[in-house]
């Protein structure tokens, strides 16, 4: 197959997960329950993507709840994007060089 028959399908697939609720949702929802189920469903579709991508990226799952636990402390202290990756990522480096 092309990969414009590639990219015509994923186009698709996208217009389609964005337009769905649009059509289905036409008014504004008013149940307090169900605003917050929605509101919540990017995290949790992001935690369930992660987390084991987390644990399963390095051969060892000790480098990788180094990693996490430096990355957990420093956002915690709410510290820039980028020196949270760079140090988890620092941290589970050393970790895996001594083990």
């Amino acid at each position: 197959m092309s990969i414009a028959v590639y990219i015509i399908v994923m186009a698709g697939v996208t217009y389609l997960i964005r337009m769905i609720p649009f059509t289905f949702f036409r008014r504004k929802i008013n149940s307090r329950f169900f605003r917050s189920f929605l509101h919540y469903i990017p995290y949790a579709v992001l935690s369930a993507m992660t987390v084991p991508a987390i644990f399963y990226t390095t051969d060892n799952i000790w480098t990788a709840a180094a990693g996490t636990a430096v990355a957990v402390v420093l956002a915690f202290f709410e510290m820039p994007l980028i020196v949270v990756a760079l140090a988890a990522s620092g941290a589970a480096f050393l970790l895996g060089l001594f083990m």
